[in-house]
């Protein structure tokens, strides 16, 4: 919630700005509380910054370009590699970090940091991927070099879901080639990100390489609007996407935004039933759906139809409780806007013909009697006009549907608006490659249930759940924090001196 300056913000720690490598307090009188999903208790505040001091941040990350694009390619990588070391070496406090503040297990949380790790691991590899492109003699005594150089401020906004992940697939990869960034997190959970800019001061980037800003839509505005921001990253939700995607690159500012999603998988009667089953309790239920890759419909195909049973026994063994406690399947969801949103989703699809065979819209953990905790609610007869196939409902509701045959599944996930990621599960090898051919969407799946890439490719979502021209990290990312120089150069090598101009076009023989 949105508060002035209460008693209960003034009783926990206002998380600063970062900039120029100080740590720098808001004067505004409006603050955003952060609370644990497992407890809502208020752990923490942060400011909506005003207009001056987020120009403030702007400014430092402008001045601070001015060296950084000029840092040696070495120096940026080792400075990679031992942010990298840092984070490795303060896993487990980051996971802690996040379980407070977002709620999910702390074996997930692990996997968050591990994730975002690998991204910066990645971008160690600059040197090589930040190689241009050139030919010697391409016509007499003239060659032709393209180099690749940083493109000024950039920024990132990142999601609640994964507070150590994208904010990791971001500016590593926008500073390390050699461009300055402001990196606003979820004001849900900003205490990760916090820390992970702390670490990389530590791991020795320069005061302004990297600034932090705080706030909601009037800071999100901000971002769009500021001609001397050239390139934004963005992971969260459709309307904020497309609305960042539309405002910003009106003004030719670069966007790249990852946004809603609707993930289908196929389950052909040939797969391994057992493998399967478990792959997809793990892959709708795990941080409580809140996954921008969960699986939340699974269309069994034929005699799969029988398996949906089965699922319910999968999933009556998973236990929620609060993050941090160890027999914890699935954590709170993010907040009790969110989970009566699902809440309100399940109930209208019961009204409209859908069965719930197994229901968890009224779990209580005792000992956290008010955490935002939905158990694994799974729904069967579903058809494609129902508000539960037709909204990312972002918490663990899985969707059970049938088709007679594979062409028909295809169909279906085809129609569907979002293609971020979709799987097959299947024994078949001919069955496999025929879904990989004809299927629309980005990112795929073989008996594998969350297909994301890892960091040497580029996360590929596309259709409704990716605007822009560059993906996030791999070979994409690195493109879109660069731009081209390309020098022709003629080194005449005679001493034959040409009278008169030529107005025509050169013609490179």
């Amino acid at each position: 919630m949105l508060s002035r300056v209460s008693q209960s913000v003034r009783n926990v720690k206002v998380l600063p700005m970062i900039i120029g490598g100080e740590m720098v307090q808001s004067r505004t009188k409006e603050f955003i509380e952060v609370h644990n999903p497992a407890t809502n208790e208020v752990i923490a505040a942060v400011p909506k910054c005003t207009q001056a001091e987020m120009q403030a941040a702007v400014d430092n990350s402008s001045e601070a370009f001015k060296s950084w694009k000029n840092t040696s390619i070495m120096t940026r990588q080792q400075i990679m590699i031992k942010y990298g070391n840092l984070i490795r070496d303060n896993v487990k406090e980051l996971a802690a970090i996040i379980t407070m503040e977002q709620g999910k297990t702390l074996a997930d949380a692990e996997g968050d940091v591990g994730r975002g790790l690998q991204v910066v691991e990645h971008a160690s590899a600059a040197p090589e991927l930040l190689l241009g492109e050139s030919m010697h003699g391409v016509s007499k005594d003239l060659d032709i070099v393209s180099h690749k150089y940083p493109i000024g401020v950039c920024a990132g906004i990142s999601p609640f879901n994964f507070p150590a992940m994208c904010p990791l697939w971001m500016f590593p990869m926008g500073i390390v080639c050699g461009n300055t960034y402001i990196q606003k997190s979820s004001e849900r959970v900003p205490l990760t990100t916090h820390r992970l800019v702390e670490l990389a001061m530590e791991a020795g980037v320069p005061p302004g390489v990297i600034n932090t800003i705080h706030g909601s839509h009037e800071c999100v505005n901000f971002i769009c609007d500021n001609p001397a921001i050239r390139a934004i990253s963005f992971v969260g939700g459709d309307v904020a996407g497309k609305h960042i995607y539309t405002r910003a690159s009106a003004r030719g500012a670069r966007v790249q935004s990852n946004m809603g999603a609707k993930n289908h998988c196929i389950v052909m009667p040939d797969a391994n039933k057992e493998h399967t089953l478990n792959q997809l309790a793990g892959a709708a239920f795990g941080a409580a759906g809140q996954r921008c890759m969960a699986l939340p419909v699974a269309v069994f195909v034929g005699e799969a139809r029988e398996w949906i049973p089965e699922l319910i026994a999968r999933a009556r063994d998973l236990k929620c409780n609060a993050g941090h406690e160890a027999d914890a399947d699935l954590g709170p969801m993010i907040s009790p806007e969110a989970k009566q949103r699902a809440i309100d989703i399940v109930t209208k699809s019961i009204a409209q013909g859908a069965e719930c065979i197994m229901d968890g819209r009224d779990v209580v953990v005792d000992k956290y009697p008010n955490g935002n905790f939905f158990g694994p609610t799974i729904l069967t007869g579903v058809t494609t006009d129902m508000d539960c196939y037709k909204e990312e409902i972002f918490g663990p509701v899985f969707v059970t549907m049938g088709a007679d045959t594979m062409d028909s599944a295809i169909d279906m996930i085809n129609e569907n608006p979002y293609g971020n990621g979709t799987a097959i599960f299947t024994n078949n090898g001919a069955t496999a490659r025929k879904f990989t051919n004809e299927i629309d969407v980005g990112q795929i799946g073989i008996n594998v249930p969350i297909p994301v890439p890892l960091p040497m490719f580029s996360f590929t979502g596309t259709r409704g759940s990716f605007w822009g021209d560059q993906h996030f990290y791999g070979k994409q990312g690195f493109q879109f924090y660069t731009e081209f120089k390309t020098v022709t150069s003629l080194w005449r090598t005679d001493d034959v001196t040409h009278v008169g101009s030529d107005v025509s076009m050169p013609q490179i023989k």
